[in-house]
């Protein structure tokens, strides 16, 4: 059975077939600085895709190891700085492609070190996908919540060591990573954390024992939850379950809040696909800022 993630972003993308022009434009975006888009997550729409400029930061790939591997890891902070605050920023199922590199930039010009692991890593390689399809049934299916919990933690400790802050860390995760955004609330060493149009509820597997739903009410740190009215996977009566399990929680469950933007679809704040919607992702990204800054990362 597919993950109910893979499900959600594929309803983010537009059917249509690769054309020249389509190409030349994925090609186009690929800067220097930057890991490409994914090829599964095609259509990439050049015409609203942001690009953020590596200029006054430090930005590029990184590794640490945990449990004897060596997770890979894109990462940006501004040059010459240190004792920053920390956001870990998770991948969508399409895994630390240009899009998420391009986040973790945004942060970093906003004053953190930003960190977006590989956690697809151990179980194989996201940009060698063509097809959705294969992706979550070959490997995205297939990456423990457990090995994922423990790469974040592994995250926290590089960037304690390399400039970062470990007692202001954030997070935030978009789709696949919004799910996880959630766990690793109740799970990790964070102030706060921002969740994107992250699944609330689903069915227990060995490799993701429980969902978000289940553990709200022992979140160790506020989440605010960013989600959209039209959003065909998450139903808004499942927003509704979580603030109920949020209401009766832990004083972090308490204190996390919804904002529902209206006619909103799935994978709104990712400005490389069809879905992206502008006003939405801008305020988005505002209110993560703030919340931050609100609940002490910054």
């Amino acid at each position: 059975m597919l993950n109910r993630d893979h499900q959600l972003d594929t309803e983010a993308l537009l059917p249509g077939r690769s054309t020249e022009a389509g190409a030349t434009r994925r090609t186009a975006l690929q800067a220097a600085l930057g890991l490409g888009y994914a090829a599964a997550a095609a259509p990439v729409m050049a015409q609203t895709a942001i690009a953020t400029s590596a200029e006054g930061l430090v930005a590029g790939q990184v590794s640490y190891e945990v449990d004897g591997f060596k997770v890979p890891a894109y990462r940006a902070a501004p040059a010459g700085k240190t004792g920053l605050p920390v956001v870990l920023v998770i991948q969508e199922i399409f895994g630390v492609h240009e899009y998420i590199a391009d986040v973790c930039r945004r942060f970093a010009k906003a004053g953190y070190l930003a960190i977006a692991p590989d956690l697809y890593a151990r179980q194989g390689n996201a940009a060698s996908y063509t097809e959705v399809s294969k992706l979550m049934a070959e490997l995205v299916s297939k990456v423990p919540d457990g090995q994922v919990m423990g790469d974040l933690d592994g995250a926290v400790k590089w960037a304690a060591a390399n400039g970062g802050d470990a007692a202001r860390v954030g997070v935030t995760g978009f789709c696949w990573g919004g799910r996880i955004t959630w766990l690793y609330a109740a799970h990790g060493p964070v102030k706060a954390g921002v969740a994107w149009y992250g699944r609330l509820v689903g069915q227990p597997t060995d490799l993701t024992p429980k969902h978000p739903v289940e553990i709200a009410p022992i979140l160790k740190a506020p989440v605010l939850g960013l989600y959209g009215e039209k959003d065909s996977g998450i139903p808004l009566d499942t927003v509704d379950k979580m603030k109920s399990a949020l209401a009766s929680g832990s004083a972090a469950a308490k204190v996390s809040e919804f904002v529902v933007y209206p006619d909103a679809p799935h994978a709104f704040h990712a400005d490389y696909r069809p879905s992206y919607r502008k006003e939405a992702a801008e305020d988005g990204y505002k209110r993560a800022l703030a919340w931050f800054k609100t609940h002490g990362v910054v």
